[in-house]
């Protein structure tokens, strides 16, 4: 008689557990999150958004210098500077502007041109970074949401066991700790895009940073020619 009563219990444990996972789906766990989910997926959109918008951005400027700098060198060996200067706004690259910039100085001493370049560089490296700083941000305020839900769904989980009356049911135990977690997994996730597509562009910036580094020598090299 004992014997079937434990084999009752568990029988009916099991089939109450597999009735509660044949339940869980992907809006249901997303519905279990609670309110803290909508910040998390706020952070998400956001992420992928400025992902494909810088990624975009740093498409149109990573190209190669060399054949801009060899065309700007014939205008220059040439005299012809407007002509340089007409492709420089033509190209439309971070470091097509810091030439352009150099140009328009020519006939100016080497160190005021060399500065007005490193100007616009700075200019141009601010623009470049722009919007970096907040995937930097979500990748650790998006963890740290997911935590915050996990401890008040924690709570509220415990709450809920400390009124219930008589025997908790596995059920009730395990049910408030999964959704719990939910939080924490969407965070980790969230987390984790952030981190990658900002590391991502991080290494396009620091290639175009190259770039305009190549470009402003060369050029500088190009003006203290003996005939120039």
């Amino acid at each position: 008689m004992f014997l079937q009563q434990i084999t009752t219990t568990n029988t009916t444990s099991a089939s109450d557990v597999a009735e509660t996972v044949s339940e869980i789906t992907l809006w249901s766990l997303i519905q279990a999150g609670g309110w803290i989910m909508i910040p998390i997926f706020l952070l998400s959109f956001v992420s992928i958004f400025l992902l494909v918008e810088r990624y975009l951005t740093y498409l149109k400027f990573d190209r190669n210098p060399q054949t801009f700098l060899d065309k700007i060198k014939g205008y220059v060996v040439e005299g012809d500077v407007k002509s340089a200067m007409m492709h420089c706004e033509t190209v439309k690259t971070p470091f097509s502007r810091m030439i352009h910039k150099g140009l328009s100085k020519i006939g100016s001493p080497l160190s005021n041109i060399e500065a007005s370049i490193e100007n616009v560089g700075k200019i141009e490296l601010y623009n470049l970074e722009k919007n970096l700083a907040w995937l930097a941000s979500i990748s650790g305020l998006a963890p740290m949401l997911g935590f915050l839900g996990t401890v008040t769904g924690m709570i509220q989980a415990f709450i809920a066991i400390a009124q219930e009356e008589g025997t908790i049911s596995p059920k009730l135990l395990s049910s408030g700790m999964y959704e719990a977690m939910v939080t924490t997994v969407a965070g980790l996730v969230v987390g984790i895009i952030a981190l990658a597509s900002y590391n991502f562009l991080v290494g396009k910036v620091q290639r175009i940073i190259h770039q305009m580094e190549y470009a402003s020598i060369e050029f500088l090299e190009l003006l203290q020619q003996p005939n120039k």
